[in-house]
């Protein structure tokens, strides 16, 4: 294969719905470009982008898959991506390297959910849009209903490059106003002839070039005044505006498409060649802000943007090269571990077909095998300048699952395979939580867990169980208490004794410390003569303070008493979450001139705060989540209802391109399986984001019950 210039290389993202003929799009255009030879299909599960076995079982792309075809002596790599949100990850991670989005939309539905979501994602990201209408040879094709959609969702910006002619099972011609000729096509492999426009479809098609001409016109000063003069523009000129306004996301030209059929195929790709912006003219910006120009004289740099683990590679880095030119056998070094790499090999890649190749020049993606220590979003660079480019970021997690092999010995298997899970695909997320004492795995929904658990029972062969995670709960106090304690054990010689009296009261934000305590009817002053003060691991804080006179306790015993203490808020009184913002004062004891020590003064610390919580006003906090809903009016009140049903506290409501935006504060405990609910409510039409906020106390009833579960599970063990 040969080695293609920066500007003879385009980068495209297949995205859309689920179902909407990506994939059969994606086998076309490498039939077109003679990659392969014969064109597989979804239903036999022969194409070359879903090549997994649990693809081939659902019949739908879970993967990105990177694919490249030669057209026009032109290199097209070609990212084809999931349609569900639940795989939205490589989605992200190809807008990374990929220069355009090409959104596929089904010609029966229209614009859908998967449609709708992917957009935000493009614009978030800021890449150009081109839209192809699919499946124009369904009988159910509806070329009328699914242009109005696109209109509806993305306005002005929607220009036509084609409309169909006879639309349904006799699709076979389209008429293209930018070129204002009819092509037919002749057979399924893409066989076309080329006419004049039928007589009946003329003044149509002049509208529809009208329209092309001035959108195009608009985005160049020069040629809006060649459009005022000669009242028109030539096809070279069009292409040039139309070129302009895409790089600037400022219009969608749409597509008449059969993939199944291969019609309109190799028009999308001309148009990608000829008006999609090449590499050298799409910006590349490092950490610190400053962009690097894609051009193959610059430095070698490469990134990381998938790492894939196959049985018979080994672990295998798909990166785009972001600047120079990367050969064979050259050394470039980690930005993130300084440590030196050599790229053994570069592959094109084509699903799990790979050619080799000796060099690759700026602007092109690929991949390699064998490196040492690479994972995605790491920079490697051959030269002086330690580049690190922006990272990948991806989207919160939205699901949160409890993971255990049920065999205990599969254990330590178990968590190797999750964090290769991890390396693959960084939107799996997974955290073993030494205060619940599970592994908590997280995704974007209950299908990307399910996939998840489907590869470690029949690939990995170990038995999983997901379940409820625990709800990391904090314990507090409202008021303020006394109690003492006295530790004593006598087992013949030397015996244990120490004795502790303390006064607890709450931490409260800007309030400092006082020495005068009414409490159980009695006056009490201190003397505040030590205090230390600890920000806990967990959230909160621990003030300490020794008011010891007389030498009641022994100064060396006082570390020992606040180790006692630190080891019970670690293990809260009530049930045995950690404890937090609680104001500790040491003020009496006792001690034995033989038998006190340290393990005696830690147990009677450690007791006499569990008496002392347990007398001032314990309550149990709970995490809450700011929670974000993108809705569609139609769908608000059953969405705000179920919000409410779970404890939820709305906090406002707007609009934002034809969706409501609900904001609300919503418990952690009543968030689980909230992203399958969602979708059952709307259609699959919402999306969310959850982000953590603080802790809250919880309502009466909910620690009544939590105090009960907590006994009859204490009572289990």
């Amino acid at each position: 294969m040969k080695v293609y210039p920066t500007q003879s290389i385009r980068n495209v993202v297949l995205i859309g719905n689920t179902k909407s003929g990506k994939t059969t799009l994606a086998e076309t255009m490498l039939f077109e470009g003679k990659v392969i030879d014969r064109r597989g299909s979804v239903e036999a599960k022969t194409t070359v982008s879903d090549n997994s076995e649990i693809e081939q079982i659902y019949q739908r792309s879970i993967y990105p898959a990177l694919l490249y075809t030669e057209f026009m002596d032109n290199k097209l790599n070609i990212i084809d991506t999931p349609g569900s949100d639940d795989f939205v990850g490589g989605v992200i991670s190809a807008f990374k390297v990929a220069d355009t989005g090409v959104m596929i939309v089904n010609a029966q539905q229209g614009v859908e959910v998967g449609t709708e979501i992917l957009a935000r994602y493009a614009e978030k990201h800021n890449k150009p849009l081109i839209l192809g209408v699919n499946q124009l040879d369904h009988e159910k094709a509806n070329w009328e209903g699914a242009l109005e959609s696109l209109k509806k969702t993305f306005g002005k910006k929607v220009v036509i490059i084609q409309f169909p002619i006879d639309p349904g099972l006799n699709f076979k011609s389209f008429v293209d106003v930018l070129k204002m000729k009819m092509y037919v096509f002749k057979d399924e492999n893409g066989t076309r002839e080329e006419h004049e426009i039928p007589a009946d479809l003329a003044d149509q098609a002049a509208e529809y070039h009208q329209e092309l001409a001035e959108m195009a016109a608009e985005n160049d000063e020069a040629l809006m005044e060649a459009f005022f003069d000669k009242g028109q523009l030539s096809e070279d000129e069009i292409r040039k505006g139309l070129a302009i306004g895409l790089s600037k996301c400022e219009i969608m030209p749409v597509f008449c498409l059969s993939g199944k059929k291969d019609i309109g195929i190799k028009r999308l790709m001309e148009f990608i060649i000829n008006v999609a912006p090449a590499p050298d003219k799409m910006v590349q910006k490092l950490k610190t802000g400053e962009t690097v120009p894609c051009e193959v004289t610059g430095q070698t740099s490469l990134f990381i943007y998938k790492t894939a683990i196959e049985q018979h590679l080994g672990e295998v880095s798909y990166f785009r090269v972001m600047s120079g030119k990367l050969t064979e056998g050259m050394d470039v070094v980690n930005h993130e571990t300084g440590a030196k790499e050599r790229i053994s090999t570069i592959y094109a890649v084509a699903g799990k077909k790979r050619d080799k190749l000796t060099e690759i020049a700026a602007g092109d993606i690929g991949c390699t095998v064998k490196l040492k220590s690479v994972k995605t979003n790491q920079t490697l660079n051959s030269g002086p300048k330690e580049w690190a480019f922006e990272p990948i970021v991806f989207p919160p997690s939205k699901f949160r699952t409890a993971i255990k092999a049920k065999q205990e010995k599969d254990e330590e298997k178990l968590g190797e395979l999750l964090n290769k899970a991890h390396a693959e695909d960084p939107t799996i997320r997974i955290e073993y939580s030494k205060e619940l004492k599970q592994t908590i795995l997280s995704g974007q929904g209950e299908h990307h867990i399910n996939i998840l658990k489907w590869h470690l029972t029949n690939t990995n062969k170990i038995e999983v169980d997901l379940f409820a995670p625990k709800i990391p709960y904090r314990e507090t106090i409202t008021k303020v208490a006394l109690a003492d304690y006295r530790h004593r054990k006598q087992s013949g010689g030397a015996g244990q004794f120490g004795e502790v009296h303390i006064l607890i009261e709450p931490v409260v934000e800007g309030v400092p410390a006082g020495n005068r305590f009414k409490v159980e009817g009695k006056e009490l002053v201190l003397n505040l003569k030590g205090k230390e003060e600890f920000t806990m691991d967990w959230g909160g804080k621990l003030e300490y303070y020794n008011c010891i006179v007389g030498g009641a306790i022994d100064a060396r015993f006082m570390p020992a008493i606040l180790k006692g203490i630190m080891e019970k808020m670690e293990e809260g009184p009530l049930t045995g979450s950690y404890a937090r913002d609680i104001r500790v004062f040491v003020y009496d004891g006792k001690m034995h001139p033989v038998d006190s020590n340290e393990i005696s003064f830690k147990l009677a610390g450690r007791n006499a705060f569990k008496e002392a919580f347990k007398k001032a006003g314990p309550k149990i906090m709970e995490p809450i989540y700011n929670v974000e809903v993108l809705v569609p009016s139609e769908h608000m009140g059953d969405v705000m209802s179920d919000l409410q049903n779970r404890r939820a506290m709305i906090e406002g409501m707007s609009s934002e391109k034809g969706f409501e935006v609900l904001k609300a504060r919503v418990p952690l405990a009543e968030m689980h399986k909230y992203s399958t609910t969602l979708s059952s409510l709307t259609s699959g039409r919402a999306t969310f984001t959850m982000t953590y906020a603080d802790y809250q106390q919880v309502p009466a009833e909910v620690q009544d019950k939590l105090l009960k579960d907590y006994e009859a599970s204490e009572k289990d063990e």
